[in-house]
């Protein structure tokens, strides 16, 4: 049987959680206040990181789901993006507008990866 395990995690969610050679992550989210581009960069770090806890990286991120507050936004969301996905593994992607948690957040980034599941990830 397959190990499930997760990080990070509260009532409500887990950071992260992996089965077997794949990390899913929670929807991330940049500083309120800050513009999409500013709030795009944040995202990107934070599933940086993440993926990295979790024994994965950029490279392996199979696929991605971006909400955005508003598709106005949608170049300037995507110029960071575009900047950020390592060339030649770019994910399969999906965006769409959305009432994000607060009125705030302008972008949230949801990321499905490959992993290394040997790697430790679980707390």
């Amino acid at each position: 049987m397959t190990m499930i395990t997760r990080s990070h995690t509260n009532q409500r969610m887990s950071q992260i959680v992996k089965h077997g050679d794949v990390v899913y992550l929670a929807g991330q989210v940049g500083n309120a206040g800050d513009s999409v581009a500013d709030q795009t960069r944040t995202c990107l770090a934070n599933v940086e990181a993440l993926l990295a806890e979790a024994g994965s990286d950029k490279t392996r991120i199979l696929q991605a789901t971006i909400w955005m507050a508003d598709m106005a936004d949608f170049a300037e969301m995507n110029e960071v993006w575009d900047a950020w996905v390592p060339e030649g593994n770019a994910p399969t992607r999906a965006c769409g507008e959305a009432k994000l948690a607060t009125p705030e957040y302008l972008v949230e980034v949801i990321i499905v990866a490959a992993c290394d599941g040997s790697q430790a990830g679980g707390r």
